[in-house]
């Protein structure tokens, strides 16, 4: 049985004002389980930034609670904190000069103390990442001549070094073309089921999502955020309400066991 590893009660996310509380979204309530790979999905302005940044801490809730490995997110040192939330964001990393397996290494920051020297435990660490993440011909490259897949790639790999039981990453798979877009989904899916961490992301790709992912949580600013297997949200009428909002219903047919999603314009 898949054990908790974050749970989520009466979370209001937003900003604090001098004056007044902007809220963005409320009363969301969820359990993420370690071996998940689960997929935010929602169009742009519905709060996807910003609850991704109130899990990782970033920003603090505006109401409610958020627990990781049993304790709740204030309690945690940020050294403490390192060492559970592995984050890996949106923005390209411009560095130059510096080579694949460096990068990497920085990942074990959170054990190597001020001077970041790495031991051999920590040179393990980031060849068992590199493994992990199929990249052992990049180890020796330079950050500047790799492909944004292949940077990608590497990013995913420092958080892995980083050695976390969650992971959050913010738009993984913007800039990829669509071969790049699909490898890295279904990399996180199978890093979920050999680690046992818990993968939690931010997409706009619908497709891959739905056909990937072991949870949605659809976030929209009227109806707040509907979570489950894609199954149940096709099944419960959820996805077709929540598309249909947007021009745009579904075919849904059973394939060999297997859900396919279908988009159409109305």
């Amino acid at each position: 049985m898949k054990q908790p590893t974050i749970k989520i009660e009466s979370l209001s996310t937003g900003y604090r004002g001098k004056n007044n509380v902007t809220i963005v979204a409320r009363d969301i309530n969820a359990t993420i389980h370690g071996g998940e790979l689960t997929c935010l999905l929602g169009p742009n302005g519905a709060g996807k930034s910003t609850l991704l940044r109130t899990l990782s801490a970033f920003l603090p809730p505006v109401e409610g609670s958020i627990t990781i490995m049993g304790r709740n997110l204030n309690d945690y040192s940020d050294k403490e904190l390192a060492k559970a939330i592995g984050v890996v964001l949106t923005e390209k990393t411009d560095l130059r000069n510096m080579s694949v397996e460096d990068l990497i290494g920085l990942g074990r920051s959170p054990y190597t103390g001020f001077w970041g020297n790495l031991h051999d435990e920590d040179r393990q660490k980031v060849a068992e990442a590199i493994e992990m993440v199929g990249i052992e011909p990049l180890r020796e490259r330079m950050i500047q001549t790799l492909s944004d897949g292949e940077r990608q790639k590497v990013m995913i790999a420092k958080a892995l070094a980083q050695e976390t039981p969650v992971i959050f990453l913010d738009e993984p798979t913007a800039f990829l073309d669509f071969p790049s877009k699909v490898e890295i989904m279904q990399l996180l899916r199978d890093l979920t089921r050999t680690t046992g961490k818990t993968i939690f992301l931010s997409t706009h790709d619908l497709e891959l999502a739905l056909q990937i992912a072991d949870t949605i949580w659809l976030m929209d600013k009227q109806k707040g955020v509907m979570i489950g297997t894609p199954q149940e949200l096709a099944g419960n009428g959820s996805l077709n309400s929540f598309f249909s909002q947007r021009g745009i219903s579904f075919d849904i047919h059973d394939v060999e066991g297997s859900l396919c999603i279908i988009p159409r314009t109305k």
